[in-house]
């Protein structure tokens, strides 16, 4: 699936009052900085990316194509209170870009509003026709799936990280993007929790192609199998990538899963363990090579003890793919299968 998306970017982040659920526009603005002109918050957002605060006309007088939906939700649900504000984008002449579950084109009017305008709506979420069911057949190539404690632990910056570690030392490599934010980031994926159940193993098959045995496709993950909403699309997409690693992702002080609060987060060996027994049933080789740490929140010499000792305990290189990069991981997988 791949995406067209004109540049460059006004970031629209509604009122969301937390970044954590602005993980769109924090991956765009971290990513893809040079094509965003302005950020667009309306009364009550927490959330400040560094952009010039513009209006959609500001941002379209200052160039902008398109309007970002940079907010990720539980549900991809639209408020509707921020539909006024998607209105006067397309009348500023701007396409529309959103990652939503529901289609802006069920939004009432919208459609014809950006048809008057000669503008486009972008759905990301709206995965290809006729995707087959998972097959389990062995496929040439090696691929490599961040697994996560939870959702919104860094799964998609660890395998950019990882996949361009790789390519700038000369690997064959390719990120593989499964969410609406990565599909943004490099112009094409697989929606994989837009995918019918039935269909979700074939999607990560399809995504993940036979390739040369000296091939990496990087594979940004989704959800977590301990998570209570969506460990079914945490699991599909396990068996139908096949990986031969993984990586475990996790954020420093996170014990609860976010927004179901009567459920723990596991410890870094539990999620090792319970990733080799599900993964054992595609790929018999499975097996851990790092541990990527979203550690933020940390002071560096918090940082720094924190990564030490997640090493020791698990015996595998533990990194921060922003503050200390990937490298050590990166070096460990080359040994681990050279």
């Amino acid at each position: 699936m791949q995406v067209q998306i004109k540049s460059p970017y006004l970031l629209f982040l509604g009122d969301e009052p937390e970044e954590s659920h602005a993980k769109t526009a924090v991956g765009i603005a971290h990513w893809r900085p040079d094509s965003c002109v302005a950020q667009l918050r309306l009364p009550g957002s927490g959330v400040d990316l560094g952009f010039p605060d513009m209006t959609p006309a500001e941002a379209a007088a200052a160039g902008a194509k398109s309007l970002i939906w940079g907010v990720a939700g539980v549900g991809g649900i639209v408020p509707e209170h921020w539909i006024p504000t998607l209105f006067e984008a397309v009348e500023a002449g701007l396409d529309i870009v959103a990652g939503t579950h529901s289609s802006l084109t069920e939004i009432s009017g919208l459609a014809d509003a950006a048809e008057k305008a000669g503008t486009s709506l972008i759905d990301i979420r709206n995965p290809p026709a006729d995707l087959p069911v998972g097959t389990g057949v062995k496929r040439s190539g090696r691929r490599l799936l961040m697994v996560g404690t939870d959702c919104v632990v860094g799964k998609k910056f660890s395998a950019l990280a990882i996949a361009k570690e790789m390519v700038d030392r000369g690997m064959s490599a390719d990120f593989r993007a499964t969410g609406q934010t990565g599909i943004m980031i490099s112009g094409g994926g697989m929606p994989i929790d837009a995918v019918i159940s039935d269909f979700v193993s074939g999607a990560a098959e399809v995504l993940t192609p036979a390739n040369d045995d000296d091939h990496w496709d990087v594979i940004e993950g989704q959800g977590s199998l301990y998570h209570p909403g969506y460990a079914a699309v945490t699991l599909g997409l396990m068996h139908g990538s096949q990986p031969d690693a993984f990586v475990v992702c996790h954020a420093a002080g996170r014990t609860m899963i976010e927004a179901f609060p009567d459920f723990p987060t596991p410890s870094i060996n539990e999620l090792i363990d319970l990733t080799i027994a599900n993964g054992k049933v595609t790929n018999g080789k499975i097996r851990c090579v790092g541990v990527s740490v979203n550690t933020s929140e940390l002071s560096e010499d918090e940082r720094k003890e924190y990564l030490q000792k997640m090493s020791d305990e698990t015996g595998l290189p533990c990194v921060d793919p922003v503050a200390t990069g990937v490298g050590p991981l990166v070096d460990h997988l080359v040994e681990v299968f050279k």
